[in-house]
């Protein structure tokens, strides 16, 4: 890691990697510039994205003493379901309380309700022989040679990730720390996460679920981060990395290898405390912060301050680490516009940077960027890279003939405008789960509105919810 204190001159640099675009900001306290930087961001090797918008912004890492890092890759990971394959090693008898759950239907009376998709499938769990008291004394010891025979099936079925959760480690980890030192032994170049790192609750199945998703989204995360730390030291900086957790506070990037979890709401988190900042600065105590970037929109409720949760649903899995109250729904400019049959999808599914949506010319699928581009509803002359309308039209054409094959008889305008609808509905049902769900009238409040793409849906969203005002920030688009 680059060192705590740093020698630079005192800029201060932020990138926020976004599932389309890397977005830069260098702040020079002695004279109060800000600068920017925007560029498509480089899925195959995200640091690349950062080092591009940092040379666009002006500047360069040996003039920095800070480097501040949120992103939205750790979410967008559980949202694509694109994490590693992942096993689960979990106390002997439990195996199927992490697809069993807590047998609850907490949204009654939704009839499409569906039933959580575990990370892990069943053939890829396994049971430990040992068995802790509550107390945390040893009621069965750690048979260490199965431990070993599993890690060869591991191996076998080229295993990426592992997830250890053992009953009881919260009041002795001894078991877990063993199994995870057998499992680093025998397959070194897994990722291996353990449940009392993450989380000291009793509950076995919370814990469980949130190990298994920092291990399916850890070695995604652990590569980024490590290739973020090494390539700005390469390029000189020798000052403070420091990651943004979901609570909106800040982590050095060592922990957040590990501890990955705590940065699934990164990127929005540094949009609610830019929000909050603003309501301050202006005055305002009841606004709504609506961030839409490429691959999903993340809307939260002020009231003067913004809440927190310590177990929450992210993507479908729940989640035991504090976080920024924030709702996240897979609906972005670059979200994936399809037809399955029977009826109009819009996500969750994002062509994110490579190939991007059509309309970047990398023989991308139909996205919601190319619906507003269709509509006549982006100024191509403002927009960051050059547009190519032509692959628009073919994209949308195909799949209007697969929806006329289907006895659907839609104009092509009507089509377009129908996935846009759909679009907006799904953001506005997000705002209704933080608003009408909890007793608040969104009409009482102000909608900010940031990111990439807010400012193209801002409107119609807010039209679905009688929110009479909104906030558009001049620098919406890199407000996190």
């Amino acid at each position: 890691m680059a060192s705590e204190t740093g020698n630079g001159p005192g800029i201060r640099l932020a990138a926020d990697i976004g599932g389309t675009f890397t977005d830069i900001a260098a702040f020079d306290p002695s004279d109060g510039r800000l600068v920017f930087g925007k560029t498509l961001s480089t899925p195959d090797k995200l640091i690349e994205g950062i080092v591009d918008g940092v040379e666009k912004a002006g500047t360069a890492f040996p003039e920095a003493n800070l480097f501040l890092h949120g992103s939205t890759v750790a979410i967008n990971t559980m949202l694509e379901r694109t994490g590693a394959k992942t096993a689960l090693l979990i106390t002997e008898g439990f195996r199927d309380i992490y697809e069993i759950g807590r047998v609850n239907r907490p949204d009654a009376y939704n009839l499409f309700f569906q039933k959580h998709q575990p990370l892990v499938e069943r053939a890829l769990r396994f049971e430990v022989s040992e068995r802790l008291y509550a107390e945390g004394t040893v009621h069965k010891s750690l048979d260490e040679d199965s431990v070993r025979q599993t890690c060869a099936l591991l191996r076998e079925e080229g295993v990426e990730a592992v997830a250890i959760l053992l009953l009881h480690c919260y009041a002795n980890p001894a078991h877990e720390l063993r199994v995870r030192e057998i499992v680093e032994e025998e397959l070194p170049d897994a990722f291996v996460s353990t449940s009392h790192e993450l989380s000291q609750e009793y509950r076995e199945f919370e814990r469980c679920s949130t190990v298994v998703a920092n291990a399916y989204i850890g070695p995604k995360v652990e590569s980024y981060i490590a290739g973020i730390d090494d390539r700005i030291q390469e390029d000189g900086f020798d000052g403070s990395f420091l990651v943004v957790q979901s609570t909106g506070g800040l982590y050095d990037g060592d922990q957040a290898k590990r501890q990955c979890v705590r940065m699934l709401e990164s990127g929005p988190a540094a949009g609610v405390i830019g929000t909050q900042a603003l309501c301050d600065a202006i005055g305002l105590e009841n606004a709504i912060a609506f961030d839409m970037g490429g691959t999903s929109t993340d809307v939260s409720r002020y009231d003067g301050r913004f809440e927190h949760e310590f177990e929450s649903l992210k993507a479908g899995v729940r989640i035991v680490s504090p976080v920024l109250a924030v709702e996240t729904v897979a609906a972005g400019g670059g979200s994936i516009c399809w037809f399955d049959g029977k009826r109009m999808q819009v996500g969750p599914a994002s062509a994110s940077a490579d190939p991007g949506p059509a309309c970047y010319g990398g023989g991308g699928p139909l996205t919601i960027t190319d619906i507003n581009l269709f509509l006549g509803r982006v100024a191509q002359q403002e927009f960051p890279i050059p547009l190519n309308e032509d692959a628009v039209g073919l994209r949308l054409r195909e799949v209007h003939q697969v929806v006329q094959q289907a006895g659907f008889d839609l104009t092509l305008q009507q089509l377009a405008e129908g996935f846009l609808d759909i679009a907006n509905n799904n953001m506005a049902s997000a705002i209704r789960s933080i608003s009408v769900s909890q007793g608040y009238d969104p009409s009482d409040y102000l909608l900010v509105s940031f990111g990439g793409a807010g400012s193209q849906h801002c409107c119609a969203v807010a039209d679905k919810l009688k929110i009479r005002q909104i906030l558009d920030h001049p620098q919406s688009s890199i407000l996190s």
